[in-house]
């Protein structure tokens, strides 16, 4: 009887063991580094005609714990920071101004530092809906962006030929800040606050712009 319940116990052991080991394997939260993420479909964001089972992971809330690096030096914190996938954060900056009330075919350019975003709209209130785009494309991207939009398709058609660009050509810079001025003669909605102006610009921007 004893050798018959030695065995029984370590049937259990093993059994309790391999459950733990199930259960760290389904844990809601996924390592990667040092960042903690809820969902496992990092990889998906945004990704249109994604299977059933991705799309319904809108249902979720967004959760991501990142943890700074005990070790001294250590930079792998800042590697999420090193790159945006500007043709997502466009692709999501036109799906959101899309569903604003008045507005229809949206174009966004995200370039190193701007959001240029135009569309076509009816709208009878040109700085309102200018001013729900603009804060719309400064809500995705990084808080040190500027945002400039324009209510005339022109500028729809001058947006699609600066992607063409080469981004680290002198050039397209000159035109990027050419097709910015066009569009500023358009609404660009109201100050985002004191220290900002329509577009997003501190003092300082302005001053390094002029230098350039």
């Amino acid at each position: 009887m004893k050798k018959l319940g030695i065995i029984i116990g370590l049937c259990a052991l093993t059994a309790v063991t391999g459950c733990s080991k199930d259960m760290g394997k389904n844990d809601v939260y996924e390592e990667s580094g040092n960042t903690i993420n809820v969902n496992n479909k990092r990889h998906e964001l945004y990704r249109e005609g994604a299977s059933k089972d991705i799309r319904n992971a809108n249902n979720d809330y967004g959760f991501v714990r990142h943890q700074k690096s005990p070790l001294m030096n250590d930079n792998n914190t800042n590697d999420g920071y090193t790159a945006l996938d500007r043709e997502q954060v466009a692709h999501v900056i036109s799906r959101l101004s899309a569903n604003i009330p008045n507005v229809h075919d949206v174009a966004t350019l995200v370039t190193d530092r701007e959001v240029l975003v135009a569309y076509r709209t009816d709208s009878k209130d040109r700085n309102l809906t200018a001013d729900q785009v603009k804060k719309t494309a400064l809500s995705v991207v990084p808080r040190y962006y500027h945002a400039y939009v324009s209510d005339n398709k022109v500028h729809i058609q001058d947006i699609q030929n600066l992607a063409n660009l080469d981004s680290l050509s002198g050039k397209s810079r000159d035109q990027v800040n050419y097709v910015i001025k066009q569009m500023k003669t358009s609404p660009q909605g109201t100050r985002l606050n004191d220290h900002e102006d329509e577009n997003g610009l501190t003092k300082d921007d302005m001053n390094y712009n002029h230098q350039r």
